[in-house]
């Protein structure tokens, strides 16, 4: 059997939980994790590293495989940017065991607009997810593993259990709580992750309802209509907890 991956990636689109996902993570001491590296460097320019402070995603591939050499590394990302370097980064891809969180449009999309007015569709992400799925799978590299993200909600313990079964990690309850309260790998993204910082585990969100959804803003229907068949071709292949 080979040897597990040094790296372990987690992609999603933004408003899919995947900081709550990011931040059980980071309860682990077994691994190094690392929050949105690529996204940082799109939104800022820069991004940190371990101790280095990388500028491009050439440089940020090189930085999260030296520190791979001491202590598995996971991150997790977003598709709000798309990565070409990434994407064209075949040995990367292929030496990288990746997982996928999912969420249905008609949920991230009033979300991210609440945050984000001037959202672009592709911003949404699950176009640019769908393509780094066909990446990943075009470089050598198994397909990635799909979680739901309601799943995720509804059944922590099993769906935990089962991606670190198929990332060879130990599987350990008591990173499945931590005490709430911000990050610092969030400082310059905060507004983003208020729930995410209120929280103490994986917990649905209670908020007032959004005044713009899918159902009566039309752009945000087209939004949904044009990304549902990407979201539906990763949920045909999700993790059935």
């Amino acid at each position: 059997m080979p040897a597990p991956a040094p790296v372990l990636a987690l992609w999603s689109v933004p408003r899919s939980r995947s900081t709550a996902f990011f931040r059980m993570m980071a309860e682990r001491e077994d691994v190094v994790s690392l929050h949105e590296p690529f996204a940082q460097l799109a939104d800022f320019g820069d991004a940190l590293i371990g101790d280095r402070v990388v500028r491009s995603q050439a440089a940020a591939i090189e930085a999260i495989r030296l520190l791979a050499g001491n202590r598995r590394v996971f991150f997790k990302d977003t598709t709000d940017f798309r990565y070409p370097q990434v994407l064209a980064d075949r040995r990367f891809l292929r030496e990288t065991a990746h997982a996928m969180l999912i969420r249905h449009p008609r949920d991230v999309i009033p979300s991210h607009f609440a945050l984000n007015p001037d959202l672009h569709v592709e911003d949404i992400g699950f176009t640019r997810l769908r393509e780094l799925w066909t990446a990943i799978v075009a470089a050598g590299q198994q397909p990635p593993l799909v979680l739901d993200s309601d799943s995720l909600l509804a059944s922590p313990e099993a769906t935990v259990r089962a991606y670190c079964a198929h990332m060879r990690l130990s599987f350990r309850p008591g990173p499945l709580t931590w005490a709430p309260g911000p990050r610092p790998e969030w400082a310059r993204t905060g507004r983003w992750h208020v729930i995410a910082s209120q929280s103490g585990g994986f917990d649905r969100a209670v908020h007032s309802d959004y005044r713009h959804t899918v159902d009566n803003n039309e752009l945000l229907a087209e939004y949904c209509r044009h990304h549902m068949p990407s979201y539906d071709y990763l949920y045909q292949r999700r993790l059935i907890v």
